[in-house]
């Protein structure tokens, strides 16, 4: 359908979702993904439940492929220190030669402030704490003059010498978020925009005003990679599968599918069904899908997985 179209896969990295599995074989999924035809690996963050850090599962996946891209979705940028964060960051980027690209978000209200607090955090003026950060790991990456950094939140000086990224620039960094003033901020300052819009419609419209904002920011409206995040079962079930994401979503969120469908992107049912509902979002602007498979655990994870490969020869064809 589009010879642009990228669709990558986000694994299960919950480690309460194991049942007592063999966590390692998370590497086996990278190697699973990059060998199905997918065109990226992607990792969740959160202090919030027990999980396989996503940083530390991208620098593994590095390490056992070769073609796809890799990706956070999104990495929370606070939980960390910043300074040593552009340093992991450009060291995945080295490791994967140049396949990386690092999706961000400063949370949610409620569920983020217990993450924002165990990292000692404040959670006033979050969002230009990530806007900040993002300019002071691409000031770090490119090795610009000063060794100093001085934004609205973040304040460093002497700020020692890390190791660069693999291209000059660094890893893209796109945006995890979709309120009017994030889709100002993606157009102006960042590489490309991942919400997760619950309408085709919604979607298109956003995209609209992030590629206004490029446009006034002096940038080409092409500058800002769209993407989609959205949750994906494919499955034969005689109600398309909503019993089951039923359950994903009050198992990962805490509440029914109902509440979370109206503010977030799932295309649920055969094969067919789940490509045509991806096509609308195709149609409305998104080149890349980053899918989450709306399953718990590994071994329901892989059989998804086959599934999810047919969806993406209906789309690719």
């Amino acid at each position: 359908m589009e010879h642009d179209l990228h669709l990558g896969v986000i694994p299960p990295l919950a480690a309460d979702q194991w049942a007592g599995a063999d966590l390692r074989r998370v590497v086996d999924f990278a190697r699973a993904i990059e060998r199905l035809g997918f065109d990226s690996i992607w990792a969740n963050d959160s202090l919030v439940r027990p999980r396989i850090e996503a940083l530390t599962f991208l620098s593994a996946a590095a390490a056992v492929t070769d073609r796809v891209m890799l990706g956070t979705a999104a990495l929370q940028p606070a939980l960390r220190r910043p300074v040593q964060t552009a340093q992991v960051l450009a060291s995945i980027d080295r490791l994967s030669r140049g396949r990386f690209t690092v999706a961000v978000g400063a949370g949610f209200p409620g569920l983020s402030e217990v993450e924002y607090a165990a990292s000692e955090v404040p959670w006033p003026q979050r969002f230009a704490r990530l806007d900040d950060t993002v300019a002071l790991w691409r000031h770090l990456w490119t090795g610009s003059e000063p060794n100093a950094f001085h934004g609205k939140v973040l304040h460093f000086d002497d700020i020692p010498r890390g190791i660069t990224p693999f291209a000059p620039a660094g890893p893209p960094v796109w945006l995890a978020a979709d309120t009017s003033a994030a889709r100002a901020r993606a157009g102006a300052l960042y590489d490309g925009w991942l919400p997760y819009p619950p309408t085709p419609e919604g979607f298109s419209s956003g995209l609209a005003e992030v590629r206004a904002a490029a446009d006034r920011a002096g940038r080409p409206t092409d500058a800002v990679s769209p993407a989609l995040f959205v949750t994906v079962l494919v499955t034969d079930a005689a109600d398309g599968g909503r019993a089951e994401l039923d359950h994903f979503a009050i198992e990962t969120y805490g509440f029914p599918l109902e509440a979370i469908e109206q503010i977030q992107t799932f295309a649920a049912g055969t094969p067919d069904v789940v490509a045509a509902r991806l096509c609308q979002y195709v149609d409305a602007g998104a080149r890349h899908l980053v899918c989450r498979i709306g399953v718990l655990g590994p071994d329901p994870f892989l059989a998804q997985l086959e599934r999810l490969r047919l969806v993406k020869d209906i789309l690719t064809s």
